[in-house]
């Protein structure tokens, strides 16, 4: 048996500020809140988008797998490569972040249809 503790693939939450997300269509959708990153490889998991409101009240946050939005250098922002109303059905929270949990993780990977990332327990807010 070993005495090196186990590694895990925690995901660390890197906030961002400014960066513009719009739909397929070109239509502006809000911005990029923070990246999930596994803190391991680096590798970005989620990006949590801000939706909607109005002087920072009425916003809602959408966790969206990572493989879901293009970085467009033309534009500088990101697009989301899904239709707005699959993202805007999908999970999301307005007020109180959830606790970004495997099963979390599974649920928001299942509504997309894609399997999840191995991830331990991330606060969000």
């Amino acid at each position: 048996m070993s005495d090196t503790p186990e590694t895990n693939s925690l995901l660390v939450t890197a906030r961002v500020d400014g960066l513009k997300v719009r739909s397929r269509d070109g239509d502006s959708l809000g911005q990029v809140q923070a990246f999930m990153v596994e803190k391991g490889s680096g590798r970005t998991l989620y990006a949590v988008l801000s939706l909607g409101g109005f002087l920072g009240m009425g916003k809602s946050y959408y966790p969206l797998p990572f493989e879901l939005i293009a970085y467009d250098a033309t534009g500088d922002d990101y697009v989301v490569t899904i239709d707005r109303r699959v993202l805007e059905g999908g999970p999301s929270w307005a007020s109180n972040a959830p606790e970004f949990t495997q099963a979390y993780a599974d649920r928001v990977s299942n509504y997309y249809g894609l399997s999840a990332a191995r991830v331990d327990r991330v606060p969000l807010a």
